[in-house]
């Protein structure tokens, strides 16, 4: 497929055009030298990496920052001109199929990662390809959800990108030439590589997919400059029985069978090895108390539990490791000895809130399938409070049967993998929500060695009305400040900025900016094909952009394309 970059005359765009009335109206391609070549790009040091929090031109982390909270402190776009928003550039990728990265930013160059692993170093001012790597893919992938890729990590001079073939591979940042690359580890097994992995202190922290083929989940630390493998830390312990919790984490009944684990443990033994676990989504970094902070995904396999007694530690749960050695802090396991694919997948936000008491503490904010937003204490993990549902809650925790069970939340959430936003001003804090009831079928099978082991099926219940909304929740309280509901299931990410405005993409194209304070719909784009990606803003020559990718979900099945767009103000 021909790539294009698009250059867009404003005065003839309108708020509200699509990519196709946009193609027919009086745009031009054109060629033009790009202003911000490889030879400008600077060294991205730890310091800038530490201090992305406050960094108003670049986009140098997925989540933006190591609290990862997708605020971006530039308020140069804002809720009184944001309607003169308009598309400045299109860059067609040549892979038409899930797009669901955020792009990276450094002085003016964009990197974005696709589907099949291609990654492309952009003009971020003009939208013209500095450069274009390809990854060869090993002859043997196994992969959950399509073959997609959430975006990648810069450091240095270097760019890091896990691959589906279970690998890392290290990028000279400005030809995209290869420098090393590692085996993760064994594709064959069922492991692969989707998320965006994180740099700090030359180290590349990277998790693992595959939690649906009886893999044994990992995060791993490689050495930023030369791959080797520096520690390891297993989100299955060699005891991953627990202590036969009955209740979730919020107190809803599990509906457990304790004495009939305890006899299945006495007959297999712990099943660790073949447990799951995935690490699906980018860890957050506590810099002061050189900590970790992820989240760690389903048990294999997901519905059939005759064959692993016990909680399934640390499945399911937010866990904390050390910086420097990857040992074990602290956990909270949100539902123990899972049985309907309820994984945590949403990436951890790192922020302040209120305790019990009302002092402020170090806290850990994650956004669940369950439907609920959970606050952490740092310190130790435990639950300092939870949210109001933010999606309706059905016949929790009924375990699966033959002929099928409903249950809301379905497999997808709640909140998917969509990472949250946060705008600490407002105390607030940015869901992406689901709903969409599944029934929940079981079928036993034996660990089939590395291919998809479900232990039966969830099927989208027909007969429910499914709808998305984006929903603004209180950190400090639990409470729901507000929602903006969507026609479909909504998965992609928020992005938050200083100028009061939240964006987020939908399923059927739309891209969009909500009053941060109100959820007030100012602005909407129509970009042809699923908008299912995170949002970035950056800013180059004195001029803030919002970029997105527009690509759809293999995963929800939301229709294709292969845009980056990147925005800014017109007068």
């Amino acid at each position: 497929m021909e790539r294009k970059t698009v250059l867009l005359r404003f005065a003839a765009v309108l708020a509200g055009a699509s990519i196709a009335s946009l193609a027919s109206s009086e745009t031009h391609a054109q060629t033009i030298k790009g202003t911000h070549l490889p030879a400008d790009l600077r060294i991205v040091t730890q310091r800038m990496l530490d201090l992305a929090e406050g960094d108003g031109n670049n986009f140098l982390h997925p989540n933006h920052n190591y609290k990862q909270t997708r605020f971006y402190p530039n308020a140069q776009i804002n809720t009184a001109n944001v309607r003169r928003l308009r598309p400045a550039w299109l860059f067609q990728v040549d892979v038409r199929e899930s797009l669901e990265t955020t792009p990276i930013v450094v002085d003016g160059v964009m990197y974005v990662t696709t589907a099949y692993n291609h990654v492309y170093a952009i003009d971020a001012a003009t939208g013209e390809q500095i450069w274009h790597y390809k990854h060869r893919i090993g002859p043997i992938t196994a992969y959950c959800c399509g073959p997609n890729n959430r975006g990648a990590a810069v450091y240095d001079d270097l760019l890091y990108m896990g691959t589906l073939d279970a690998k890392l591979v290290a990028l000279d940042a400005k030809t995209g030439k290869l420098v090393w690359e590692t085996q993760v580890a064994d594709p064959e097994l069922g492991y692969s590589e989707t998320m965006a992995p994180v740099v700090v202190e030359n180290k590349v922290l990277i998790g693992t997919s595959g939690g649906e083929y009886g893999i044994r989940g990992f995060l791993k630390a490689f050495d930023a400059k030369t791959g080797r493998l520096l520690w390891t830390f297993y989100t299955t312990p060699e005891n991953s029985v627990g202590v036969w919790a009955t209740k979730d984490a919020t107190g809803k009944d599990l509906r457990r069978d304790i004495a009939k684990e305890k006899e299945i443990l006495a007959k297999i033994g712990d099943p660790y090895r073949w447990l799951g676990g995935p690490v699906w989504q980018t860890p957050a970094v506590d810099r002061v108390r050189r900590k970790v902070f992820f989240v760690v995904g389903n048990p294999a396999p997901p519905l059939d539990d005759s064959q692993r007694p016990g909680d399934n530690l640390y499945t399911n749960s937010l866990v904390a490791i050390d910086l420097d050695t990857g040992r074990y802090h602290c956990h909270l396991q949100y539902v123990p000895h899972d049985r309907w694919d309820m994984d945590a997948v949403s990436p951890p936000v790192l922020l302040d809130a209120p305790d019990e008491t009302g002092k402020i503490v170090p806290a850990v904010l994650h956004a669940g399938k369950t439907g609920y937003v959970y606050v952490h204490r740092r310190e130790d993990c435990s639950l300092i409070r939870y949210s109001e549902p933010i999606v309706p809650q059905e016949n929790m925790w009924a375990p699966p049967t033959p002929e099928g069970t409903r249950m809301a939340p379905g497999a997808n959430g709640g909140v998917g993998w969509s990472p949250v936003a946060v705008h600490p001003g407002l105390g607030l804090v940015y869901a992406l929500a689901i709903h969409q009831p599944m029934t929940f079928h079981l079928q036993s099978s034996p660990y089939p060695g590395g291919k998809l082991w479900l232990g039966g099926a969830f099927r989208v219940s027909p007969a429910d009305e499914h709808w998305g909304a984006l929903v603004a929740v209180d950190y400090r309280t639990g409470a729901i400040r507000w929602e903006v509901k969507t026609p479909q299931p909504l998965l992609g990410g928020a992005l938050a900025t200083a100028g009061g405005l939240v964006f987020f993409g939908e399923g059927n194209g739309r891209f969009n900016a909500v009053d941060a304070a109100t959820g007030a719909r100012l602005w909407s784009f129509q970009a042809g094909a699923g908008v299912n990606a995170p949002p970035a803003s950056y800013t180059v020559d004195g001029k803030q952009y919002i970029a997105v990718a527009a690509g759809g979900s293999a995963q929800l099945d939301f229709k294709r394309g292969n845009a980056i767009i990147a925005f800014t103000l017109v007068e």
